[in-house]
């Protein structure tokens, strides 16, 4: 048993990430009405919290499902089949993203790159000169299957200048790494749980802009669990549209009070330093 346990302390992949002790009592929490003023609560410090991480005045939507759930919420509350979008791919997320904007009706245009290396916002400058008729493009932030990170500030830049929506997969870098959404320009972002954020799997967190909510009006990809104005309109009343990840909520709530109590830029300085380590890069 002894054995086990230090096998789960000490981790070593890129998702689900070791949970503290402390976050892991909280998620032994005993359940409560999750239509009650206990949970209300719950669902007020977190989404506040995680406006702050996002770094935008926009509702962060919780939704019990994984990060995957949250691309799909991305692709279907603001594109109509048929769209155009450019999806830029440098690893295994980046083609699931792809995949799940085509199986819904969309016209995808790749543009991959070979695993290992970053995306330039040059490219993607080309790429959206070459098909005029884009409505968005498809991003991820840090790729989970090689580790490599996209500068998306540049990449986000370049994507406003064409005036097209940029959705952006955010799950293993939001809450580990520099990210902002508001300032960036950004119209749709995801993260999940399981990974910067210090908790078990089962919970996507979702942001979108106000054009990203302009295009959601007239978006037409079939959508029921993950409509995001159902979140968005549960969450001004401390609820979920439908039954959450309770367990979870408990121990989101305790991570972010320790996150927020850290403070952004020693998170960021944290984990920084953690991957030099690994990599042998000097701080």
């Amino acid at each position: 048993m002894t054995q086990q346990k230090q096998k789960q302390i000490n981790l070593r992949i890129p998702g689900p990430t070791p949970v503290p002790p402390d976050i892991l009592e909280a998620v032994g929490r005993p359940m409560v009405n999750h239509r009650g003023r206990d949970f209300a609560a719950i669902v007020g410090r977190i989404t506040a919290h995680l406006k702050a991480f996002f770094l935008t005045r926009q509702e962060v939507m919780v939704l019990t499902c994984s990060g995957t759930g949250g691309l799909e919420a991305a692709v279907v509350n603001v594109l109509s089949p048929g769209d155009k979008v450019l999806a830029v791919s440098i690893g295994s997320f980046g083609e699931r993203f792809a995949t799940i904007a085509e199986i819904y009706g969309a016209e995808v245009t790749m543009l991959s790159y070979d695993w290992g290396q970053a995306a330039s916002a040059d490219d993607v400058r080309k790429a959206l000169q070459a098909e005029p008729g884009i409505k968005a493009v498809l991003v991820t932030h840090n790729e989970t299957s090689t580790g490599v990170t996209n500068a998306l500030a540049g990449i986000a830049e370049t994507v406003r200048e064409a005036d097209k929506l940029i959705l952006v997969d955010a799950v293993s870098s939001l809450g580990a790494i520099p990210f902002e959404m508001d300032a960036w320009g950004l119209d749709v972002v995801v993260t999940g749980s399981q990974k910067g954020w210090m908790v078990p799997p089962g919970l996507a967190f979702v942001a979108m802009s106000d054009r990203g909510w302009k295009a959601f009006d007239s978006a037409r990809m079939p959508r029921f669990y993950f409509d995001l104005a159902k979140h968005r309109d549960s969450q001004t009343k401390g609820q979920t549209p439908f039954t959450p990840a309770m367990s979870v909520f408990f121990g989101l709530d305790v991570a972010l009070a320790r996150m927020v109590e850290e403070g952004l830029e020693s998170i960021h300085t944290r984990h920084r330093r953690i991957g030099h380590l690994f990599t042998g890069r000097q701080r």
